[in-house]
């Protein structure tokens, strides 16, 4: 089993910026692809952003492409995600979602074996 605690999340004004963390405890491996969700009130989950092993191998939605940046540290087992120029849109439950194996950035909510409990980011007009 894997445990993914996030946080981070807040309150902030729109144009603010937050810093997710995503920490990984448990059995994990080395190479792992590790990626954001956010689910909205009445809305499905949607992908974010996601990060490979390597770091080499990023992924955002088209949404998020160029204000936000997913980032890892390896050695800690967490995962980052910056979030600048946020906007109301961006309200939302983050969720922090991980995938073992030797593979690129995973868009999809059914490539990844373990969520953590989500943390909840509210960005005000």
């Amino acid at each position: 089993q894997v445990q993914l605690v996030e946080s981070g999340g807040g309150l902030v004004q729109a144009g603010g910026s937050l810093r997710l963390s995503c920490a990984a405890s448990g059995r994990t491996f080395s190479t792992n692809t590790m990626g954001w969700f956010r689910q909205a009130p009445g809305k499905e989950r949607e992908f974010v952003a996601s990060i490979a092993w390597s770091a080499g191998s990023t992924y955002y939605a088209d949404s998020v492409k160029g204000r936000f940046t997913i980032s890892r540290d390896n050695a800690m087992n967490t995962v980052y995600l910056q979030m600048n120029t946020l906007k109301p849109e961006d309200t939302a439950v983050y969720f922090c979602a991980y995938r073992a194996g030797r593979l690129g950035a995973l868009i999809g909510r059914a490539e990844y074996d373990y969520w953590g409990q989500g943390t909840q980011v509210t960005v005000s007009s």
